[in-house]
């Protein structure tokens, strides 16, 4: 029997890359800068928290695969981790802890599919007000439900191809996926939290590129 522990996040600024400055702006306008700052104090904390809960699992590390949302299958996959953990990110901060503990690490997304969504969600952040903004809108709505249903069965191909016969994978992985419904029936699925308690989650993860279903 193979495992998976189902970790749904909420991303922190610095896994925004890119988007960032677009992605807070758009934040700002909607909710100002207080909202930002409070909102962002307790991204930090439950990132903090949820270290403590996976330490506490007492996991054998060597048999632990590590599966994180945004990943791409390229090659670089520890290089990227290790950037963006420089860059501030807790979440690639805590994947190079586990790997440092014995995890192995997975590239986990297509790449090809990541830029195309990357692409979508910028014309949204950066469209004008007005027309070009709706319209913009209106096709991140129709196309990005599609992109994130390619990126689900992208992630599920890669748990079967890669996660082992007695051994453990957790996925890290945004809010609005849906990668647990349809998995082999012989990964076992748990989760290590059911409920995010942030009334702006949904907000950060579709400015982040994920679309609500």
């Amino acid at each position: 029997m193979r495992k998976l522990i189902y970790i749904p996040i909420v991303h922190t600024a610095a896994d925004m890359g890119s988007l960032l400055p677009a992605a807070k702006a758009e934040f700002l306008r909607r909710y100002g800068e207080q909202e930002w700052e409070d909102h962002n104090a307790v991204i930090g904390g439950f990132w903090e928290g949820l270290r403590e809960r996976i330490a506490g699992l007492h996991l054998e590390y060597a048999r632990t695969y590590l599966y994180q949302d945004g990943l791409p299958v390229c090659g670089k996959e520890s290089e990227i981790v290790t950037d963006l953990a420089r860059q501030g990110s807790q979440n690639h901060a805590l994947l190079l802890w586990l790997v440092s503990e014995g995890a192995t690490l997975v590239g986990t997304e297509a790449p090809e599919v990541l830029l195309e969504e990357h692409e979508l969600v910028r014309g949204v952040l950066t469209a004008p007000e007005g027309e070009k903004r709706q319209a913009a809108l209106e096709a991140y709505k129709t196309k990005g439900k599609e992109l994130l249903a390619r990126r689900d069965e992208y992630i599920r191909h890669r748990i079967n191809a890669t996660l082992s016969d007695n051994c453990t994978g957790l996925l890290f992985i945004g809010l609005m996926h849906r990668v647990d419904e349809t998995l082999p029936k012989d990964v076992s699925v748990s989760y290590l939290i059911h409920r995010l308690p942030f009334r702006r989650a949904a907000d950060i993860n579709r400015l982040g590129g994920e679309e609500e279903t």
